[in-house]
């Protein structure tokens, strides 16, 4: 770091520390954000990355420490007071109302007004115009942001940030539900900013990303600073070995897997959305007892809205389906399908995942009561306190008591909780939805393992994401869908990453 000048530092924390009951959240940690530079932070899930960032944009404030900025040492009270210093930030889970359109959303809490005159609605929507149109997206500012995606909502909070003319920009896993093509926009988008002189911190768990866009690397490892490097001095084994002490694991199959008889069976699936576009467009697979099945495609392929059909979240589709050789009927509920054994973890926790007011215990049991916990009319406390305990621990779980909030848990532990609800059900075929999404590498490992561990019990699993490497370490067979068509089935040992990225392209 000797070749960049310490007065290009424009932000510095000096011994923060942030305590939370039963938890040291960040433990005495030094930070430095270089003016004009993409400063990239990254650690374990839990390591602190995101409380720091809620201190820095006014979120929380520190139990100990100081900030200095611009070499003034300064005390954030709120978001408000950081914002009006510069400091703006897009958090990880998605924070609009769905019920505004894209500029409402946009310029919520400052609205431009003339002293009685009503709200320049026009000026609004013109300005959001202008952002949208500098992040290459065809939305229109009066679309209620209920009908967007989740890659289009994830855009609209960027907007959202750029609106606020911040000197420094703080993205938390900004491009977790992107597209390549709108993560090539952003980058471009950052590119420009850096340029302008605006100070980017950016946080991801995509480690070839981070590579390609960073300019310093600052690494955390239990709630301590870790390292720091430029990122044209070091590479990704670096940066896991920092991270977690060891080298990534590539491939989490062991070879000469067997399969049982087909357990899910799919026949000429179609889905077509309110516009009349068809989502899912003529889909037959199977899959097999003991099989992990991959979906890869990119942001708008097809496979949430798949997934939404066999768990009947979707009734609107065509198509036949059966499961261990019984038909399941298009209008059976998803309760009914979760107890013919069924099992989904959805991409988007914050939205369709988790019961933020509820604990983790509640939030654990809550779909599987009447199987494993019910005693004539009652719930057996004992019996669900053991099961609480357990899943907590098979699934490492960070959390200091299982009656803690959910909310209180970070991005990568909620993701856990969520996936053992799913296991309690007892599933004979578990889909997961983007399950690594917005968590490190060390909890991906964890996660693929338990997939891999399911499938040896005989589960089948069907999950789906648009990293590459994800769906070549862990997949028997790979899937790919593009604009809601199946254009690929490919067994591991004979798939190439081009063919893939080739396959995924060919329904647009």
């Amino acid at each position: 770091m000797s070749d960049i000048p310490t007065d290009d530092i424009i932000l510095r924390t000096r011994g923060i520390s942030m305590l939370f009951p039963g938890t040291v959240a960040l433990d005495n940690v030094d930070y430095r954000v270089w003016r004009g530079k993409v400063n990239v932070i990254i650690g374990e899930n839990g390591a602190g990355k995101s409380t720091l960032m809620k201190i820095l944009a006014g979120v929380q404030q520190p139990s100990l420490g100081e900030m200095w900025l611009n070499g003034k040492q300064v005390h954030f009270a709120n978001t408000r007071d950081a914002a009006a210093q510069g400091i703006g930030m897009v958090h990880q889970e998605l924070n609009l109302f769905e019920n505004l359109n894209v500029a409402e959303n946009i310029f919520l809490g400052r609205e431009r007004q003339k002293g009685l005159m009503p709200i320049q609605e026009s000026e609004h929507e013109a300005h959001a115009a202008t952002l949208l149109k500098r992040l290459d997206q065809p939305i229109s500012p009066c679309e209620l942001v209920g009908n967007l995606k989740v890659g289009q909502q994830q855009l609209i909070e960027i907007a959202k940030a750029l609106a606020e003319d911040a000197d420094i920009l703080i993205l938390d896993e900004p491009t977790s539900a992107l597209s390549k093509t709108e993560v090539d926009i952003l980058f471009r988008v950052i590119r420009e900013l850096t340029r302008q002189g605006v100070s980017i911190i950016y946080i991801s768990h995509r480690l070839e990303e981070l590579m390609a866009i960073g300019d310093v690397i600052t690494i955390l490892r239990d709630g301590k600073f870790q390292a720091e490097a430029r990122v044209e001095d070091i590479d990704v084994p670096w940066i896991v070995r920092e991270m977690l002490g060891s080298d990534p694991v590539s491939n989490f199959l062991s070879p000469g897997r067997t399969f049982g008889a087909p357990v899910l069976e799919a026949e000429h699936i179609t889905c077509v959305n309110a516009a009349g576009n068809s989502v899912v467009n003529d889909v037959s697979f199977k899959v097999h007892a003991g099989e992990i099945v991959g979906i890869y495609g990119l942001m708008g392929a097809g496979r949430t809205e798949l997934f939404e059909c066999m768990l009947g979240t979707q009734r609107n589709y065509l198509g036949k389906l059966w499961l261990d050789s019984k038909p399941v009927p298009q209008r059976l509920s998803t309760a009914d399908r979760i107890r013919m054994g069924m099992s989904l973890v959805p991409e988007d926790r914050k939205r369709t995942g988790i019961f933020p007011g509820s604990s983790v215990a509640s939030n654990l049991t809550i779909a599987s009561l009447w199987r494993r916990l019910q005693r004539g009319l009652t719930i057996s406390q004992k019996d669900e306190q053991a099961v609480v305990a357990s899943t907590i621990g098979n699934l490492s779980i960070k959390v200091s008591s299982p009656e803690v909030e959910i909310q209180a848990l970070s991005g990568g532990n909620q993701q856990k909780v969520v996936i053992g609800r799913s296991l309690l059900t007892d599933p004979k075929v578990l889909f997961l939805d983007e399950p690594t999404r917005g968590i490190d590498v060390g909890a991906k490992a964890d996660v693929f393992r338990m997939m891999v561990e399911l499938s040896k019990r005989g589960i089948a699993v069907v999950f789906s994401t648009s990293d590459l490497k994800e769906i070549m370490a862990v997949s028997d067979r790979i899937l790919v869908m593009s604009g809601g068509k199946l254009t690929a089935d490919i067994v591991r040992d004979r798939a190439e990453e081009s063919a893939l990225v080739t396959a995924s392209a060919q329904g647009f």
